[in-house]
């Protein structure tokens, strides 16, 4: 009987190191074309603020990062079919989004903006928008926004699988304006040379319920182990100043979530 128990031992360790080996993988969902936080390179390799997070996350919890590059409107379904164990693709913590999936504390807040032509006037108000076209990111938070406060009102509210998209319609006159995270807007098209006629226009928007109020890693409700050890080394990684120091690098100045 002892060689019995003895295999079955080997057998039990054997699938836990099986099991352990699949922890250490991470498969990171984001969606490239959103600068400063996941942008595609000439080598079709991932950077942003939003991949060295991620990247530094894995290290701590000793895990090989995979990244996987899809449509932001895509992000949680993959995660829900297990195509993906994380969401990291400056994903905002919003009510309707926790319904589905579950999130950790808020890495960083960054306000939305509207963009249109210097020239055009345009306020960030359904009285000012009505009769004009808005793009927006399909998926996204202020998408939900401009559904939510300008769409019935008559405003066009046009969304769109990547952010680059939205920005060449603006430029060519398809759109009329823009609804972004400031810090993209900024880098993606304000500092080009396309956007040299285009400004912020009127102050960020904000409620609470469509836009949330921080961005987070998503993942499944049922991981509340994996949830913990991510928590903990975002904890850690404030509490040492790394996110601080990726915030500067991207943005000049710290927009990590208090």
């Amino acid at each position: 009987m002892n060689w019995k128990i003895t295999l079955l031992a080997s057998l039990l360790a054997c699938s836990g190191l099986v099991g352990a080996a699949q922890q250490q993988t991470l498969k990171i969902g984001t969606n490239s074309g959103y600068a400063p936080f996941e942008i595609k390179n000439s080598d079709g390799t991932l950077a942003g603020l939003d991949i060295d997070i991620g990247n530094e996350l894995c290290k701590r919890l000793s895990a090989r990062c995979i990244w996987v590059d899809t449509a932001f409107d895509g992000l949680i379904p993959s995660l829900q079919a297990n195509k993906i164990d994380l969401i990291n693709s400056s994903m905002n913590i919003t009510e309707k989004r926790q319904q589905s999936i579950a999130f950790t504390k808020p890495i960083y807040v960054v306000p939305i903006q509207m963009v249109a032509r210097k020239d055009a006037g345009l306020q960030p108000t359904a009285q000012s928008l009505k009769g004009k076209s808005v793009g927006v990111l399909q998926g996204s938070s202020q998408a939900d926004f401009a559904l939510q406060h300008w769409a019935k009102s008559g405003v066009n509210v046009v969304a769109y699988p990547e952010q680059d998209q939205i920005f060449m319609d603006l430029y060519v006159g398809r759109l009329d304006a823009a609804l972004q995270e400031t810090q993209s807007a900024q880098d993606a098209f304000l500092n080009q040379p396309q956007g040299r006629d285009f400004g912020f226009a009127g102050d960020p928007v904000t409620d609470p319920v469509t836009l949330g109020q921080g961005t987070g890693i998503g993942m499944r409700k049922k991981d509340d182990a994996l949830l913990l050890q991510v928590n903990q080394a975002l904890d850690g990684m404030k509490a040492d100043g790394t996110l601080e120091t990726l915030s500067k690098r991207y943005f000049a100045r710290d927009i990590t979530a208090r």
